[in-house]
């Protein structure tokens, strides 16, 4: 065991008192640490002028130099027994250990501590010990200044600093030989730190709070995307096993459809039948890791374009009217491009039923060249919808029901994943729009 261990919890907790003491008033005592502007995006700065606004920046260093020309002007014209060149220089020391608050904090508030004798001696008149007039000023001043620029530890030491010197002072002085402002200067002090301290405290618990907010959206929105994708993988999941089945049937059937089938192409059968079933087995073993404990697969085909008016039935009766309108030759289009479409299309009206209720929408499909093009608008919302009992859904098709998916969350990452292209905006009557458009290939179209 080391002898640190082996000493008791006093020892170590005033170890521990000193090393927080040395760390907060002695290292780097004097460092050059210039106060920053502040931020002109506040509630208050944000109201100014743009020329007013973009120099409020400096607003707490011109406050700090207004206090020292106060400490300048107390020293001046207080209490003293001369008039001369003596008390400039004494306001001068008072007052330049305020504006060191601004470059060099701590080191301030020791400057400020060893001049106040000093000061205090050359430059009162013997009424008040062991704080001059300007001193008590510019001492209190400091306090709170580098308070504000430190964390609150720092403030008790300084507190702690403060009394220690006084009451040496007042020790040295004998009691009662002078009219003591000690107990003023400890108690408007402490008054001070304790308003600072709490004002800081809650500054940095806000900016703690504001951090984790945002870390937080950004970690939301990272799992709602994961979700999302693990929802398309899942859907996708029967459309992909459906191809691969119908090849692993078709390979083994293939050479009973041949006289004498040459080996060398029933092998070749083989191999394809093989190769499939075992992409068939690795793809349910990959959906069992993204698959939640309580999925349960649909009991039915995955829905495609050809259902679609069963889904604008089911929204006009929850108490949005739809109209549909398709555009060039409808031709049948791979599953996944088919199965894409249907949920976009599902998710818009969605969100219109949630976010427009008693609007009127219009869906428009257009087969074109190249790909087929989306687009749902919803006008601004009329009302509260209130939908019947019979447009809740039963069946696995999922149809739009409030609160249900991540919106454009989801439309996004399916056009993506197909290499489409999506825009989403608001209308100029307060609607919205919802417009994509899904490339498929022509050799695709030609595999269906």
């Amino acid at each position: 065991m080391t002898d640190t261990e082996t000493r008791s919890p006093e020892f170590r907790l005033a170890q521990g008192v000193l090393a927080g003491l040395r760390q907060d008033l002695f290292h780097d005592a004097f460092a050059y640490r210039p106060l920053q502007p502040m931020r002109t995006d506040g509630p208050l700065t944000r109201r100014l002028p743009g020329r007013i606004r973009a120099r409020s920046g400096w607003f707490p260093h011109a406050v700090v130099l207004g206090f020292a020309l106060l400490t300048l002007l107390v020293a001046a014209h207080g209490s003293v027994d001369f008039e001369g060149p003596l008390a400039l220089v004494t306001g001068l020391i008072s007052a330049g250990t305020v504006v060191m608050t601004l470059v060099r904090p701590v080191g301030a508030w020791w400057v400020s501590l060893v001049s106040a004798p000093v000061v205090s001696l050359l430059g009162s008149s013997w009424g008040s010990w062991p704080w001059a007039d300007s001193v008590f000023l510019a001492h209190l001043v400091v306090l709170t200044v580098v308070a504000a620029r430190t964390r609150p530890r720092t403030a008790a030491w300084m507190w702690a600093g403060t009394a220690l010197y006084g009451f040496v002072a007042e020790a040295v002085a004998g009691p009662g030989m002078y009219g003591s402002d000690m107990a003023m200067m400890l108690f408007l002090a402490a008054v001070a730190l304790l308003v600072t301290t709490t004002v800081q405290v809650r500054r940095e618990a806000h900016r703690e709070v504001t951090a984790q907010q945002t870390v937080t959206a950004i970690e939301r929105d990272r799992r709602t995307l994961l979700e999302e994708r693990t929802t398309i993988a899942r859907e996708l999941h029967d459309v992909v096993a459906h191809h691969m089945s119908v090849v692993a049937i078709q390979a083994e059937a293939a050479p009973y459809r041949v006289t004498d089938p040459p080996p060398e192409l029933t092998r070749s059968f083989e191999v394809i039948r093989e190769n499939a079933v075992a992409a068939l087995t690795e793809l349910r073993r990959v959906l069992g890791v993204v698959r939640a404990e309580d999925y349960e697969a649909p009991d039915a085909p995955q829905p495609t374009l050809a259902e679609l008016e069963g889904l604008l039935t089911n929204v006009r009766e929850a108490g949005l009217a739809v109209e549909k309108t398709v555009t060039g030759a409808m031709r049948e289009l791979p599953q996944g491009v088919e199965l894409s479409a249907y949920r976009i299309i599902q998710e818009a009206l969605s969100n219109a039923l949630r976010h427009a209720p008693g609007s009127q929408a219009r869906v428009e499909i257009s087969y074109v060249l190249g790909g087929l093009g989306l687009r749902v608008v919803n006008g601004p919302p009329q009302g509260l919808a209130k939908p019947s009992p019979s447009s809740q859904p039963s069946s696995s098709r999922g149809y739009p029901i409030p609160g249900a998916g991540h919106g454009i969350t989801g439309m996004r990452e399916r056009v993506t994943m197909l290499n489409g292209e999506i825009t989403t905006d608001s209308t100029e009557d307060g609607g919205y729009e919802i417009a994509a458009f899904i490339p498929v290939p022509r050799s695709a179209e030609e595999s269906e």
